[in-house]
Parts: structure tokens; C-alpha cells; sequence
């Protein structure tokens, strides 16, 4: 029995969790979790099965899986139009092309 997500599964999460997306641990199913319940963190990558591997506020790295780990979302990143693109790298010294 195949327990992996299908590739149109992690390319949902990945769609519904983009890098860069703030989440806040509720539990999580492994009895040694070493991340506390109310942690808060950022997802930094996503991997080719759905882990969402993130960046804990307490410094630790563990991931997260959609459907086995509880959490909420707090927050997700803002897409930048290109004007606000343009902004940023005319303000940093850049060129907008």
C-alpha cells in the first residue's frame, strides 16, 4: 500500500502553503515531538511528499505534515506586483528592466 501523496496532492499543499507561509503548531502525532504545542514558525520549503520543512521560531527545523500534524495557518506571503518589484529595486539601488 502506497501512503504517499499523489504529485497533484504536494502540488495543492504547495499551492495551499507557499514558502514563506506562517503557521502555528496546534499537535503533533509523534509523542517526542520536540516542537510545543502554540509554536509558531515559517515554511521554508516543501518537499517532493508534502513535509512542509520549517524554520521554528525556537530555532529547530522539523517538518510538518499536512493531514497527520494539526496546525493553522497565521499568515502567507504577499505577492509582489511588478510595479512594487520595480519600487524595491530602483530603492536598492537596482535596474528595473
Amino acid at each position: 500500500m502506497n501512503c504517499f501523496p499523489s504529485r497533484s496532492e504536494v502540488e495543492r499543499i504547495k499551492k495551499q502553503y507557499p514558502v514563506g507561509t506562517r503557521i502555528e503548531l496546534i499537535s503533533m502525532e509523534d509523542p517526542h515531538a520536540p516542537i510545543e504545542s502554540g509554536m509558531q514558525g515559517e515554511v521554508v520549503c516543501i518537499d517532493s511528499i508534502g513535509t512542509l520543512h520549517m524554520k521554528w521560531d525556537n530555532g529547530r527545523t522539523l517538518g510538518i505534515v499536512p493531514g497527520e500534524d494539526r496546525f493553522k495557518v497565521i499568515s502567507k506571503p504577499q505577492e509582489e506586483s511588478p510595479e512594487q518589484e520595480k519600487e524595491q529595486n530602483q530603492s536598492m539601488g537596482g535596474m528595473s528592466m
